[in-house]
């Protein structure tokens, strides 16, 4: 059942969910604008596995930059403080795969209150903490 969720400019198609894999993992595909990127977090329960499609993106993880590019992996364990931020000008695709699933319904849940970062962050981490997330900072570029 693949379902596709609009927040902040970013387009979420989720591919796999958690109860299509028996828990085991979330996948989702995100089309992500040049510039964007979370606020740095973690994820306590979730190992997190980036699959660049298209573009550039600058991943942020324990204080270390480093570039992926169309083909390359990232792989964040879980209880690793990181974030990302597409470079250059055009948007980045990217495939995640959350080891176990469930975190893929959380862009569905902020999405459906019209919440937004910055200004309603008191409430996207409580969604978050529904799902074993923690915000600990701002988005990279903007420390």
């Amino acid at each position: 059942m693949e379902r596709t969720v609009t927040w902040q400019g970013v387009d979420y198609r989720i591919a796999l969910t958690k109860q299509q894999s028996g828990g085991a993992i979330g996948m989702f595909v995100s089309t992500d604008q040049p510039g964007y990127g979370p606020p740095r977090h973690i994820h306590d329960d979730a190992d997190e596995t980036f699959y660049v499609l298209t573009g550039e993106v600058d991943f942020w993880m324990d204080g270390e930059i480093s570039t992926a590019q169309a083909g390359d992996v990232v792989f964040i364990p879980r209880g690793r403080e990181h974030t990302f931020r597409v470079a250059g000008t055009l948007a980045a695709r990217m495939l995640t795969i959350m080891t176990p699933g469930g975190f893929e319904t959380f862009f569905a849940d902020v999405a459906q209150e019209g919440l937004t970062i910055p200004d309603d962050m008191k409430r996207i981490a409580e969604i978050g903490a529904g799902y074993n997330l923690r915000f600990t900072g701002p988005p990279l570029g903007h420390e």
